[in-house]
């Protein structure tokens, strides 16, 4: 294998529970890239500059001709010489846009027709600015007008582009960024031979609190609920900044404690960047757990394909419509269907690849590619990136939303066209694996019931005119028949009765009423796979689709599972993130002789190999050839918690995680890693007097930044054996989705199903 380089910097760490100290010098205008050192206005300069070629990298300017330097509150182009001029950090924007920030931690940044400095701390949208190609120089323009240079020099905003040309040079500021805390280099593969690396096969990074880069004005996922961006054209201190806004003074208004817990008055401290007091957290839900650093630090560490879920509730929208003015938020204009909010975020998935492409110098340059094929996703693994596959996980798939009426008939709100149709314009715009069945019963099906709050009961109300109808779960539910159990134990929570707003507005959306389930045991959902359900599910596989059973009711995975096996090959299925209404141990079985996967919901290092022990014997009973393999689903932004700590009891027995720490190489690492040059992890702090530091020890997975000092949890628990399974995960998840492709070129060949088998 031939091994070439992404190379990334170390941070500075400070004492954590188990760090060491260590001293790190960054240089002072690469911002995570070669330095530029030598003499005032730095290296050689190529003579030809595109406006992709500024990234991340420190200049002096030429406006027509004259070096910019400052002048009082605002630049002007009078300079003589490089000396003199005014450096500039050039921060990608995106592509082919750009901030200029200071020396001082300013930003040029127009008004009107000035031009003048303002704190970075408080950007504008006259401090992005769109950069163009005009011969061999180049033109920047924000607001609708042009940087150009006025009679005295002057730069103001006008029509007359200024011809602007650039010489590299040191001096700059840092631009404030989430550290990586990596130094190393991630590794390349060979497209000829199997995928080395892990397989992350359900996350939600598009979720957040602006559904683009903060220039677009989309408006949030998911009526607004979660906090946080993934990506943000001013960075981290406005991606991850002060949450006060959306969860009130103290967090009081968090729709976590309000919506999803039911207990209001509970608080926490709003700040963000860059100390991070009570966020994110490895149980805080509703703050962003994938900011694009973390999820860069994890392909560092070898993630090599993820897949990302469009997803959204319209319930818990609607109760977020609501309760808006509550929390300081406008409802008005939110955006609740399912199948709106879904696409909107898989169309957001490609402005993330656009800004991360900016961050490493244009189109194709960084390290997050969306893939549409098994064979595209092969060829950017072998070039040691990440291959994003897009996805829908929500109830009212192909908006088949249900309505129940009060005589006991229901009403689809969709037929076969409209699921055909849709099926077609998901496909065109990218969208490779799909969950038909959610939180919520639709005209396709039942939910698959898990858990024990009552929070879905109500949300199958608001978004069905019922509560969900029961039977009790064959054989308890639980129990030697099951992998993972099935059902919920009726509602071993009561609705809280207070005076809150949210009661109120979920009371008001019921007329009153409230689940009247009876303690029998494990509750499973009576509805199951639709006529309409078993034709899209069909029409799925004719398409390609990879198909992801979790949440569907019991029945419904046994159904889909069967109509899988009538493929030669047979279908693939997927079961992502442990399965939501329960699988049995057949089923389990059933899934590997298909050429299925199943892969954990992500866990701290001693559950992930307490769960490898648990598939293991199931593969072994399943009889298949296959090479055993587990990557995970952390389901990051999904409204769930990320693994807690492992415990003291448990460290001292195994050891903690000891920074810094190797990976590729030594104890645990095995022959596919020869070659492959090792690198370092260090305790992940952000740097400052007030920065936070993250130890996986003291806390477990605080945010998605965690999952290599995750995989180091699971070498230190599982050894060599633990960490083959999931460096084998990516290719596992290629020849199941190879073999999805063949199987559905049969199903094409097969009739539509008219009915649901008996």
């Amino acid at each position: 294998m031939k091994i070439e380089t992404a190379v990334r910097p170390l941070s500075t760490p400070r004492f954590g529970l188990f760090a060491a100290l260590t001293l790190i010098t960054l240089s002072a205008c690469n911002g995570g890239r070669s330095a530029d050192s030598t003499g005032p206005g730095g290296p050689a300069t190529p003579d030809t500059l595109g406006k992709y070629d500024l990234y991340n990298q420190c200049w002096v300017m030429q406006a027509d001709g004259r070096y910019v330097i400052r002048d009082g509150e605002g630049f002007a182009a009078v300079g003589e010489n490089a000396e003199q001029a005014e450096r500039f950090y050039m921060r990608a924007a995106n592509l082919a846009r750009y901030l200029f920030y200071t020396p001082d931690e300013m930003l040029l940044t127009a008004a009107g027709s000035s031009v003048s400095a303002v704190p970075q701390s408080a950007p504008e949208d006259g401090s992005d600015w769109t950069f163009s190609e005009a011969g061999n120089v180049l033109n920047a323009g924000t607001l609708g007008g042009m940087l150009e240079v006025a009679d005295g020099g002057e730069l103001i905003l006008g029509s007359t582009p200024a011809a602007l040309q650039f010489e590299r040079a040191t001096g700059c500021a840092d631009y404030p960024e989430m550290p990586l805390a990596v130094s190393g280099q991630t590794f390349k593969g060979d497209v000829n031979a199997p995928a080395l690396g892990f397989a992350e096969v359900h996350t939600h990074m598009a979720m957040g609190s602006e559904m683009s880069d903060g220039s677009g004005n989309v408006g949030p996922s998911a009526g607004g609920v979660m906090y946080g961006q993934a990506v943000n054209r001013f960075g981290v201190t406005e991606a991850l900044k002060n949450c006060q806004a959306y969860h009130g003074p103290n967090g009081i208004t968090d729709p976590e404690a309000l919506i999803l817990d039911m207990t209001p008055g509970q608080t926490h401290d709003t700040q963000g960047w860059p100390s991070f007091v009570d966020w994110p957290f490895h149980d805080s839900m509703l703050h962003q757990q994938m900011y694009w650093r973390w999820v860069e630090r994890a392909w560092m560490a070898g993630l090599r394909l993820m897949t990302i879920h469009g997803t959204n509730i319209e319930a818990l929208c609607q109760v977020a419509q609501i309760t808006g003015p509550t929390r300081g938020q406008s409802p008005i204009g939110l955006e609740c269907r399912d199948m709106e909010v879904g696409v909107s975020q898989v169309e957001y998935l490609y402005e993330i690849q656009n800004y991360i492409d900016a961050q490493f110098g244009g189109p194709g340059k960084g390290f997050y590619r969306i893939v549409g094929s098994p064979a595209e996703a092969r060829q950017v693994i072998a070039d040691g990136k990440l291959a994003v596959v897009p996805g829908l996980e929500f109830s009212n798939i192909f908006g088949c939303n249900v309505t129940f009426l009060p005589d006991g008939s229901e009403l689809p709100q969709c037929d076969r066209a409209q699921i055909d149709a849709e099926i077609d314009r998901i496909w065109d715009l990218g969208v490779r694996q799909v969950f038909p069945y959610h939180d919520v019963d639709s005209a396709l099906g039942g939910a698959g019931l898990f858990g024990t709050s009552n929070v879905l009961e109500f949300f199958n109300f608001i978004g069905t005119g019922r509560f969900f109808e029961t039977y009790d779960c064959p054989d308890g539910g639980e129990g030697e028949t099951y992998f993972h159990n099935a059902g919920y134990n009726s509602l071993a929570a009561p609705l809280m009765l207070g005076g809150d707003p949210i009661t109120a507005a979920i009371l008001d959306l019921t007329n009153g009423l409230t689940p009247t389930l009876t303690s029998t045991g494990r509750q499973c959902n009576q509805r199951s796979v639709t006529d309409l359900g078993i034709y899209a599910i069909d029409k799925m596989m004719k398409k390609g689709f990879v198909i992801d059973i979790d949440h569907a009711e019991l029945r419904s995975k046994q159904i889909m599972l069967d109509h899988a096996s009538t493929t030669s090959p047979a279908y693939p299925m997927v079961s992502g993130h442990d399965a939501q209404g329960g699988l049995t141990n057949a089923q389990v079985r059933q899934m590997i002789q298909q050429g299925g996967i199943i892969y954990p919901i992500n866990k701290n290092g001693k559950g992930h190999v307490d769960f490898l022990a648990r598939l293991n014997e199931q593969w072994e009973l399943s009889g298949t050839d296959r090479p055993f393999s587990a990557g995970y689903g952390a389901d990051a932004n999904g409204l769930r918690t990320l693994p807690g700590p492992r415990g003291m009891a448990r460290i001292m027995e195994t050891g903690p995680v000891s920074y810094p720490f190797q990976m590729f190489q030594g104890e645990g690492w095995g022959p596919q890693f020869d070659g492959v040059a090792p690198i370092t992890v260090e305790l992940l702090s952000v740097p400052g007097a007030d920065g936070r530091i993250w130890d996986v020890n003291e806390s477990g997975m605080y945010h998605y930044g965690m999952i290599a000092d995750i995989v180091e949890e699971i070498r230190l628990e599982g050894g060599q054996a633990a960490l083959d399974t999931l460096y084998n995960s990516a290719e596992t998840y290629l020849q199941m989705w190879e073999q999805t492709l063949a199987a559905s070129a049969d199903a094409r060949t097969r009739p539509v199903p008219e009915s649901v088998p008996e």
